[in-house]
C-alpha cells in the first residue's frame, strides 16, 4: 500500500519574500518555507475533521481529508528536506481527534517528523497539544497573532481575484499570517476587520501552482 505521507506528485511551487528581515518562501500548498533556518511551517491541519463533525452530529463530509492532507504535507517535505517542522496548532480538529485517527493516518503522522525535528504548538481546537509560543530566529511562532514579529495561524486567511479564490498569506509589517493547510477549513477573507487590523498594509500571496502576491490595504495602489 502506498504510503499516504509520501507521494510522487509534485509538490507546488513558492515565491520568496521578505519578513522581519528574513527570507521566506510561500509555497503554492499553504506551507511556508524559512531556508535559513531550514524550517517548514504549517498551520490548521484540522485532522479529523469529517470524524469530528460526525461525532458531534454535524454535516456528513467524506472521511478521506486527513489521508489527503497528510500527503501534500508529505509532498513538501520530500521537496524541501526540512531540518525542522513547526505545526502552528490545530493539528487536531479537537483534542479527541487524534485518538480517532484510523490506524493508517495514524501511523501516517507519527512519520511526519522522522528525519527532521518536530515542533508542536497548540491551537484553540487542540490546546494539548504543546506549548503556546516557540521562538526562532528572533521571530515568535505561535497559533493566533500576539506581539510581533510573529508567524501564526488561526485565522484561515483567503483572498479573492476576479473569479478566483484561493487561501493566501498575509505579510505585514509585524504579522505574517498563514492560510490553513487542511483539505477541510474554511477562510476569512483578508480584509475582515479583524485581518485588516493585523494586516493594515503589505501583501497577500494567493496559493496556488502560481503563488501571486497582491499589495493589500492602506496606499495599496
Amino acid at each position: 500500500m502506498t504510503d499516504p505521507l509520501h507521494r510522487s506528485a509534485e509538490a507546488e511551487p513558492g515565491l520568496a519574500f521578505r519578513f522581519a528581515g528574513a527570507r521566506m518562501i510561500a509555497r503554492g500548498s499553504g506551507a511556508l518555507f524559512w531556508p535559513e533556518q531550514g524550517a517548514l511551517i504549517v498551520a490548521d491541519l484540522h485532522l479529523g475533521k469529517s470524524e469530528r463533525m460526525a461525532r458531534r452530529g454535524g454535516a456528513l463530509l467524506p472521511p478521506f481529508e486527513t489521508r489527503d492532507t497528510l500527503a501534500r504535507l508529505g509532498a513538501e517535505i520530500d521537496a524541501l528536506g526540512p531540518r525542522l517542522i513547526v505545526l502552528l496548532g490545530d493539528v487536531f480538529d479537537d483534542d479527541a481527534a487524534l485518538a480517532a485517527l484510523n490506524p493508517a493516518d495514524l501511523a501516517a503522522f507519527g512519520r511526519i517528523g522522522a528525519g527532521a525535528e518536530l515542533l508542536v504548538l497548540a491551537g484553540n481546537h487542540d490546546r494539548k497539544s504543546g506549548p503556546e509560543t516557540a521562538h526562532l530566529g528572533g521571530i515568535a511562532l505561535r497559533h493566533i497573532a500576539g506581539q510581533g514579529p510573529d508567524i501564526s495561524g488561526h485565522y484561515h486567511p483567503k483572498i479573492r481575484l476576479g473569479p478566483l479564490a484561493r487561501p493566501a498569506f498575509l505579510v505585514g509589517a509585524e504579522h505574517l499570517i498563514l492560510p490553513a493547510f487542511g483539505t477541510y477549513t474554511g477562510g476569512l477573507w483578508h480584509d475582515a476587520p479583524v485581518l485588516s487590523a493585523l494586516v493594515p498594509q503589505g501583501v497577500a500571496i494567493m496559493t496556488g501552482r502560481r503563488p501571486l502576491a497582491l499589495p493589500i490595504g492602506a496606499g495599496r495602489g
